[in-house]
């Protein structure tokens, strides 16, 4: 009770409504990062707390992170239990080449989602803008991770973006995929003065940070990249977790959209960075 008094206090002095998940008698802070491993995090979580989650967990090897590591398939378990129903998962991950060879562990964590009950609702492409790595010489660059994009059974809350630019005058033409595997073509009307919708190729600057907030961290996500997330999967006053909250991007990108956060980072060297980049953006 003393926990759900504490919460109920910082909301309404932030004149924000109650929401449903503080009734749950957990001793959990939201609105907070803790340093520790995010299995310990989502243990103090009740069923079906989160709304939506924004990470990209270390992989391959390919980040230094400390010298450590997590039970891939326990968080993903984890992360199960604790998303609404109707919630989402954004899992940003790439691929090392290993002797001439991609590991493929994003495919396999994403099959692995699905198997535990997850709806794979769309792989998207994380285009990392001027940069990339070659595998080896026989190789083409690689500029981009994938971004899936996990469901917890029907999709509650979709807000699509536009890429700024307007539709085709006087109509366009939508193809679809039947069930025999012809495409039909259906031309519509009403495109005269929107937007054209995005793909799911989404192009942004790596590591890129706002004003004066610079960094030290080996794999900053990009402030943009957590906004849209948030911005195409939840809405103001829903709850958005990062398990491997790293510079603390996600959250900073919560609080700057009126999202409430949780986040998990077993480093207490990154932890400094997030409360540094939190505590400014909640002034």
């Amino acid at each position: 009770m003393q926990v759900k008094q504490m919460l109920y206090g910082q909301y309404t002095g932030n004149n924000k409504s109650f929401p449903d998940f503080v009734q749950k008698e957990k001793e959990l802070e939201i609105n907070k990062c803790y340093n520790e491993n995010c299995l310990d995090t989502m243990a103090k979580m009740p069923d079906g707390f989160i709304d939506l989650t924004v990470t990209s967990p270390p992989y391959d090897n390919l980040r230094t992170y400390n010298g450590y590591s997590f039970d891939f398939e326990a968080v993903a378990k984890e992360l199960f239990r604790v998303t609404k129903q109707g919630g989402v998962v954004v899992w940003v991950v790439g691929d090392a080449t290993i002797k001439g060879s991609e590991t493929g562990t994003s495919f396999r964590q994403a099959l692995f989602f699905k198997e535990i009950g997850f709806n794979l609702h769309d792989t998207m492409i994380y285009e990392k803008n001027g940069t990339g790595a070659c595998g080896s010489n026989n190789c083409y660059w690689q500029t981009f991770e994938y971004m899936f994009v996990f469901t917890k059974g029907k999709i509650k809350t979709v807000h699509r973006l536009d890429n700024g630019k307007p539709r085709t005058k006087g109509g366009i033409k939508t193809g679809r995929i039947t069930k025999d595997g012809i495409q039909k073509v259906e031309k519509r009307s009403d495109a005269e003065g929107k937007l054209q919708l995005r793909s799911n190729i989404w192009r942004y600057n790596v590591g890129f940070t706002s004003g004066d907030d610079k960094v030290e961290h080996p794999a900053v996500f990009p402030e943009l990249l957590a906004q849209d997330h948030i911005h195409s999967w939840s809405n103001e006053g829903d709850l958005v977790y990062d398990p491997f909250m790293g510079s603390g991007t996600t959250a900073k990108m919560a609080i700057l959209n009126n999202r409430n956060w949780v986040g998990s980072e077993i480093s207490e060297e990154y932890c400094r960075i997030i409360e540094r980049r939190i505590t400014t953006a909640s002034t």
